[in-house]
């Protein structure tokens, strides 16, 4: 059973992107970052339509990712959706100014009638760091201060801060203010404990990305960020955890896994490939066990992903559910179908069921 104490209306479910640009594996086509961009906001007006909650944007610095400027892109979405949540998915917040950071979420929460949020990480890829001139070896340090500072920021209207890695700040007026009384901030946590324990200590909501496996093993992670929020003083009902996976639906599970298969293995050739390791394709049968009913990977028919998703919230007790469905230069058109399934046939009985 799901841990008492915590919240029990539905959960929120949604989508998100990293925008890479990645040929089609049954035709070799790359389409243009333009093209990419323009899906990308109409994904989030098809999910804002669908009545899904949130949509997020990763950040890139790579010709083949076509969302580098998130708060830009989350701009453009804003200005033709109404209700759905906005974020960044993630922001790597040991590259990026703080005191920017937090003017540009802010315009983004007015232009969205607040509904401007963060996920903030430390990266997987590090292009960014010696693309905005910040030593590799300070990855860790940097994230440290920059959250601690952006925490502040979000606090105050004015701020007198001294750290390491940038300027000073003497009574420095911070401007805009959102119109959320503070902007939402999550930490992303990829599988370590010291990362899990920081988002608990700073009292930041926690989106794990749980790419698949068992997703049994992220379950210390989740414990000692509520472990390490409540020492700290923060309230329970305050710690929220997102899970965010790879996902593809379709009609039958034998239909989605034919569908997938040929562009998630192009999606793990192509970034293993850019991360230095081998760029081997996955196997059909590595395929069908990395989609066992047991994995974290959400690929199948729409009962498969709800019995997915309600597995993880017996674990978690989680507050959000974010899929990536849109990788391995998988055509628009297939994204679009894998939003209806989520939106219609996914969505409502995973909230009926986690409101209970």
């Amino acid at each position: 059973m799901k841990e008492e104490g915590y919240r029990n209306t539905g959960i929120e479910i949604g989508l998100y992107t990293l925008g890479d640009i990645g040929p089609d594996p049954h035709n070799g086509k790359t389409i243009s970052a333009g093209q990419r961009i323009k899906e990308i906001i109409q994904a989030a007006k098809l999910a804002d339509e669908a009545g899904l909650d949130v949509f997020g944007v990763g950040e890139h610095h790579r010709l083949d990712y076509g969302t580098s400027a998130v708060p830009v892109v989350l701009a453009a979405i804003a200005q033709i959706t109404k209700r759905i949540k906005l974020t960044s998915a993630t922001t790597v917040l040991s590259t990026v100014d703080p005191v920017r950071l937090f003017e540009d979420f802010a315009t983004l929460d007015l232009l969205s009638d607040g509904r401007a949020e963060i996920i903030a990480g430390r990266g997987a890829f590090v292009e960014s760091f010696p693309l905005f001139g910040y030593d590799i070896n300070d990855y860790d340090a940097l994230f440290s201060e920059n959250i601690e500072l952006f925490l502040k920021l979000n606090e105050n209207e004015r701020i007198t801060w001294d750290g390491h890695f940038r300027p000073s700040l003497r009574n420095a007026e911070i401007a805009p203010r959102p119109l959320q009384n503070q902007i939402p901030i999550w930490v992303g946590v990829g599988g370590t404990p010291e990362s899990a324990a920081r988002a608990g200590k700073l009292g930041a909501g926690m989106a794990l990305a749980i790419l698949g496996g068992d997703p049994m093993r992220f379950k210390p992670l989740v414990d000692l960020y509520r472990k390490t929020g409540i020492e700290a003083g923060h309230d329970p009902e305050n710690l929220k955890i997102g899970v965010t996976g790879h996902g593809y639906f379709s009609k039958t599970s034998q239909q989605a896994k034919d569908e997938f298969f040929p562009y998630y293995s192009n999606y793990w050739s192509y970034v293993n490939h850019q991360r230095g390791m081998t760029s081997r394709r996955i196997s059909r049968t590595d395929f069908e066990q990395l989609t066992r009913q047991e994995t974290a990977l959400f690929v199948g028919s729409p009962q498969q992903i709800i019995e997915k998703i309600l597995r993880q919230y017996e674990l978690f007790g989680h507050q959000r559910f974010m899929a990536q469905i849109d990788i391995g230069g998988l055509p628009f058109r297939k994204v679009a179908e894998g939003i209806e399934l989520l939106a219609t046939e996914i969505a409502p009985i995973v909230r009926k069921e986690t409101s209970k």
